[in-house]
C-alpha cells in the first residue's frame, strides 16, 4: 500500500516542493538532445499546470525541480484555452479534438464543455498532477524517438515539502544546482545548461524569476547571492573537485565537527529528497499534525534536527532516514 504524499492543500496556500525521479534502473539513457526536450516540457508543463518552477537540475538518469504551488484560483475559460494551446497546438492522436470545437463546446455550455472544464481542472495547481503529466509527456516523446515502449521512469516520485522561507529554500535550491558539479560533469554549474542557475545565467526570464523568488531583489542580487551561495566566499569554483570523501563525513561526525555548508552540498544528501517535509521544527510538526488530521496515521516521526555536520540553518527534516544520510 502506498503512502500518502504530504502535501498542502491547494485552498490552504502556497507550497514549496523538491520532487526527483530516476530512470528504471537507474540506466543512464538521458542525452543532450533529450535533455533539452524534457527542458522545454518542464517550462510548458509547468506554465499549463499554473505551478513555478525556482530551479531544477535534469541530469542523464534522474531530474530534480523546486517547484512552487500557488494557491489554487479557478481559472476562466479563456485562461483555459490559452494553456491547453501551450500543450497541443494541433490536433494529435493523443488530443483529438480541435480547438474550434473545444471553444464551441464551451460557448454553449453543454454537458461537453463542462466535462472537458473539469478535466483541465483537474490538472491544475497539483504537484502529483505537474509530475505525472511532466513525465507521461516526455515518456512519450522518448519512447516514440528511440522506436521503444515501456516505462521510463521507475516507480513514484519523490517529494519533499519545503518550508517557504528563504532559509530552506535556498539550501534546497544550492543543493539541486550543484548536481552537475556533485557527478564531475562541470565545475561551476553556470557551465551546465540543463540546471536552473545555468539557464538563468545564460538570459532566461522565467528561470531568472525562480532564483530572485529565492534571494528577493533583482536579477544581479539574486545572481550574486546564489553564486555566493554555490561557491562560499567569493565567487571562483573551489579546486578541491567535485564530491568530498565519505570518510571526511564520518570523522567529523566522530569529532562532532562541521564541515562549511557549501562543501556539504556537493555530496549526496539524503535529506533533500527522503525527509518528505524540510523547514523549521515548528513548520515540520505543523505539516505532521495536518498529515494526522487528514489520514489518520502516526507512522510518521516526530520532526529531527538535521546531522550537525553543517549548520544547517535551524533545519530539521520530518522522516528518520534508514541509511545514512550522506553519501
Amino acid at each position: 500500500m502506498r503512502t500518502a504524499r504530504i502535501k498542502v492543500a491547494a485552498e490552504e496556500g502556497t507550497a514549496v516542493y523538491h520532487c526527483m525521479t530516476r530512470t528504471v534502473n537507474g540506466e543512464r539513457v538521458i542525452d543532450d538532445p533529450a535533455k533539452e526536450v524534457l527542458r522545454k516540457q518542464l517550462w510548458l508543463t509547468a506554465e499549463f499546470c499554473g505551478v513555478e518552477i525556482l530551479t531544477y537540475a535534469i541530469m542523464s538518469n534522474h531530474f530534480h525541480v523546486l517547484v512552487r504551488v500557488p494557491q489554487k484560483s479557478v481559472p476562466n475559460d479563456t485562461e483555459l484555452l490559452r494553456r491547453h494551446r501551450l500543450l497541443h497546438p494541433k490536433p494529435t492522436k493523443y488530443q483529438a479534438e480541435r480547438l474550434e470545437v473545444i471553444e464551441g463546446q464551451l460557448a454553449s455550455g453543454g454537458a461537453e464543455g463542462e466535462a472537458w472544464r473539469r478535466r483541465q481542472l483537474a490538472l491544475m495547481g497539483d504537484v502529483s498532477a505537474f509530475m505525472k503529466l511532466l513525465k507521461q509527456r516526455f515518456a512519450i516523446w522518448f519512447n516514440k524517438a528511440h522506436k521503444r515502449y515501456g516505462t521510463l521512469f521507475a516507480e513514484r516520485f519523490k517529494s519533499v515539502l519545503v518550508e517557504n522561507r528563504t532559509n530552506a529554500l535556498r539550501t534546497m535550491a544550492l543543493y539541486i544546482d550543484l548536481n552537475p558539479v556533485r557527478a564531475g560533469l562541470v565545475a561551476d554549474p553556470k557551465d551546465y545548461r540543463f540546471c536552473g542557475y545555468g539557464e538563468a545565467v545564460a538570459g532566461h526570464k522565467p528561470a531568472r524569476a525562480g532564483l530572485c523568488h529565492l534571494h528577493g531583489g533583482d536579477w544581479r542580487h539574486a545572481h550574486a547571492a546564489h553564486r555566493i551561495g554555490l561557491f562560499g566566499t567569493g565567487s571562483a569554483p573551489r579546486s578541491r573537485g567535485a564530491t568530498i570523501d565519505p570518510a571526511v563525513f564520518e570523522k567529523v561526525l566522530r569529532q562532532k565537527g562541521q564541515l562549511p555548508l557549501t562543501d556539504v552540498l556537493r555530496c549526496r544528501v539524503r535529506y533533500f529528497t527522503d525527509a518528505a517535509v524540510l523547514g523549521s521544527e515548528a513548520f515540520v510538526a505543523t505539516q505532521l499534525a495536518a498529515f494526522r488530521r487528514r489520514h489518520g496515521t502516526r507512522a510518521r516521526t516526530a520532526p529531527r534536527p538535521l546531522a550537525p555536520i553543517a549548520d544547517w540553518g535551524g533545519l530539521t527534516a520530518l522522516r528518520g532516514l534508514r541509511r545514512s544520510p550522506f553519501g
